[in-house]
C-alpha cells in the first residue's frame, strides 16, 4: 500500500471503485470496533480475550485483511499499470502470509477455531 501511496495510486478515481474503497474502510472500522483495541500489535499471535465470532467476524474470519485487500484492489483497478498490479500482488501475498500464520496460531490457542473455520470463510463470504 505504501508503494501505491508513493505513486499517487492508492485512492480510486472511478465512482464505483471509490464506493468500494469507502465500503472497505467501513468494514475495517466495523471489524476494529467489534474486535476492540486489543489487537494493535505487529506480531500475528492471538490476543487475550477469546475468539471473536460476532459482527463481521460472523461471516468472515479475517474482515480486516479482507477490507485491506478490497481497498488495495480497487486502487489497482482504478489506477491500472503493471507496476501497480505487481504492488497489489505483493500486498496480497503479504496479507495471505499473515492470514495463514494467524490461523495456525489461532488453532493452537482456541480449540473452537476449528469449528469456526468450517462455518466461516476466510476473506470472501461463501467462497474463500
Amino acid at each position: 500500500m505504501l508503494g501505491l501511496l508513493a505513486t499517487h495510486s492508492l485512492f480510486a478515481r472511478r465512482p464505483v471503485l471509490i464506493l468500494v474503497q469507502v465500503l472497505a474502510a467501513l468494514l475495517m472500522l466495523w471489524a476494529r470496533l467489534t474486535f476492540g483495541f486489543r489487537s494493535f500489535h505487529l506480531s500475528a499471535n492471538p490476543t487475550s480475550g477469546g475468539l471473536v465470532e460476532n459482527g463481521p467476524y460472523g461471516f468472515l474470519r479475517h474482515p480486516i485483511y479482507a477490507s485491506i485487500l478490497l481497498f488495495l484492489f480497487a486502487a489497482v483497478i482504478s489506477n491500472y499499470s503493471i507496476q501497480n498490479l505487481c504492488l497489489g500482488l505483493l500486498g496480497t501475498a503479504g496479507a495471505l502470509i499473515r492470514v495463514f500464520t494467524e490461523e495456525s496460531l489461532l488453532r493452537q490457542e482456541f480449540t473452537e477455531y476449528a469449528a469456526d473455520s468450517k462455518r466461516v470463510k476466510r476473506l470472501i463470504p461463501f467462497i474463500f
